[in-house]
């Protein structure tokens, strides 16, 4: 590892610390400092929100619902990735059922919504003109969970997908050499294996409900409140910055809860269940799950998938006729809103994504290298400061930004350097991620040969390092790029007239009913987001049949 006593590493760690000081800890602390100092230590504002029963029932909701899609979610991940890693499905087979999985990550986060108001609501394509039903009520708890499911099930998926893949099948034919049935073999030695990534993936989904304020902004509305739509409410209905602040914390403390109990559990329980051991071993077909189980997994995930693709064509439909349900004569109405009034949203949007790409990708790979290769006082205190904003829901990261940066001397609130800064310091964790997996590859002897033969660490990293770790790079600029695109809960606090973006012409659009417009506006980012995940894709598997011959080249010469 480099020592901070290299001329490189130590201005690099200064520069990173100072970031995440000013963009991370400050805008948190000063957050605190609003809910718990009034001329004084007080938990004035946090009693008098405990007080209130409306706030007290949107914490119990917020737990309660967090729970609920959870447990659903890692279910049908679970589900979905039985289906894709041991069904045996064909290629094309599992690509698709990738791409249709993959809809509502790459979705704006109310698109979901959106869909279930014309399938199940009053008057639904569904519930009203198909079955003839008329009391289906798709607001509140129900509709909320519904919405949410579909929407965060695909990050239990592609969890529990790879760990499924990484468990050696001849541990399962080794029970079945033993005599086990089938449904014993899953029991014992599968589901088991598969513990540490299906703990992870219900924190990881709970987390993103607990996160989420577009949908219950939409579908909870009064009958079921939460905490993110209530402070949400508290800031711009009634003013109160304090009482925004506190409700804040009301929602910090089972969300650093959720962030700690993954780290912990993965970090404990993760060197019990390795099965991918470096040692060769013969190949085997995994055949844990008989026929009638396969054909089940594939009557609730086609079931599921039918839903899925139900709901974006009606979202499609609706952005191509007059008014879904009322006038479905084909128009382009709709989509003239989009280029004409709306443009300004697309282009305002489409430039901070682009600006958040380069910036947040290097950002990403220079705190992953710092972190993985080497080492400085306080370097595991600036991995996990960076992953705050990361873990936080983004009501509370922009709340905190709001309160951090509306006044003098850093009046950022309404600029596009704010959005970006939110973007990067959000979302380029997962680049971070992506470099220090790739940099445990890559044997650290390729970097202490270059520095044998003279060069300096900036010039080891921008030579050596960087080439190799370019397709982790690639992947933490898409990830931006996606989530620039399809942010609100934080965007909602940042936005001014001068910076308008589409998923906040999204919510307008449907907080005044104007649905059609609000459907052209989603299926025009999805139509963007996922030109830029096939251009990626691309990108991703020449970059990475490059990086494995320069890798060659360097250890052999």
């Amino acid at each position: 590892m480099s020592r901070v006593r290299d001329p490189v590493v130590a201005p690099a760690a200064v520069l990173v610390w100072a970031a995440v000081l000013l963009f991370v800890l400050y805008p948190m602390s000063r957050l605190l400092v609003l809910t718990f100092w009034n001329n004084g230590p007080t938990l004035e504002a946090v009693r008098g929100l405990l007080e209130n029963w409306t706030h007290r029932a949107a914490l119990v909701n917020s737990l309660l619902l967090a729970v609920l899609v959870g447990s659903a979610g890692t279910a049908l991940g679970f589900a979905f990735a039985l289906l894709a890693v041991r069904s045996h499905l064909p290629k094309w087979g599992e690509r698709a059922l990738d791409a249709v999985v993959l809809l509502p990550l790459i979705s704006p986060p109310f698109t979901a919504a959106i869909a279930l108001i014309f399938a199940l609501g009053p008057r639904g394509l569904l519930s009203y003109h198909v079955f003839g039903l008329t009391n289906v009520n798709i607001y509140g708890l129900s509709g909320t969970l519904l919405s949410e499911t579909l929407t965060y099930f695909p990050i239990a998926y592609l969890t529990l997908k790879a760990v499924l893949a990484n468990i050696d099948a001849t541990l399962e034919d080794s029970a079945f050499s033993l005599g086990a049935r089938r449904w014993r073999v899953f029991a014992t030695v599968t589901l088991p294996l598969a513990s540490p990534g299906v703990a992870n993936a219900f924190l990881l989904v709970s987390a993103a409900s607990l996160a989420d304020f577009a949908t219950p902004l939409i579908l909870a509305g009064t009958k079921f409140p939460v905490l993110p739509t209530q402070a949400f409410l508290q800031i711009t209905g009634l003013y109160d910055m304090r009482g925004g602040a506190a409700l804040c914390f009301l929602l910090l403390v089972p969300a650093l809860a959720i962030f700690a109990g993954q780290r912990r559990w993965l970090e404990q329980r993760g060197g019990s269940f390795v099965t991918v051991t470096g040692k060769a071993s013969a190949a085997t077909r995994v055949k844990s799950l008989s026929p009638a189980a396969i054909a089940s997994l594939a009557v609730i995930c086609g079931l599921v998938v039918v839903l899925v693709l139900i709901c974006y064509l009606i979202i499609a439909a609706a952005s191509m006729v007059r008014g879904l349900g009322a006038d479905n004569s084909l128009s382009l109405a709709h989509y003239a809103h989009v280029f004409s009034g709306g443009l300004k949203a697309v282009r305002d949007t489409l430039v901070i994504a682009i600006v958040c790409m380069p910036i947040g990708g290097l950002f990403a790979v220079v705190l992953g290298f710092l972190v993985a290769r080497t080492e400085f006082p306080g370097r595991r205190a600036l991995e996990f400061a960076a992953m705050i904003n990361y873990a936080l829901p983004g009501t509370i990261v922009g709340i905190a930004y709001l309160v951090a940066f509306n006044d003098p001397p850093l009046a950022l609130t309404g600029t596009a350097f704010i959005l970006v800064v939110c973007y990067v310091f959000r979302y380029s964790l997962a680049g971070t991620r992506a470099t220090t997996a790739v940099l445990a590859q890559i044997d650290p002897a390729i970097e202490e040969a270059s520095a044998s033969l003279g060069a300096r660490g900036d010039v080891t990293f921008r030579r050596v390092v960087l080439p190799l770790v370019r397709p982790a790079l690639l992947a933490g600029m898409t990830v931006l790029f996606i989530r620039a695109m399809t942010a609100i809960s934080a965007t909602i606090f940042l936005v001014s007239l001068d910076w308008s973006l589409v998923t906040v012409r999204i919510l307008e659009g449907i907080t005044n009913l104007e649905l059609g417009q609000a459907s052209a506006f989603s299926v025009l980012v999805i139509l963007l987001v996922y030109l830029a995940v096939v251009v990626a894709s691309v990108a991703m598997r020449r970059l990475n049949a490059g990086s494995l011959g320069r890798a060659g080249t360097l250890l052999g010469g």
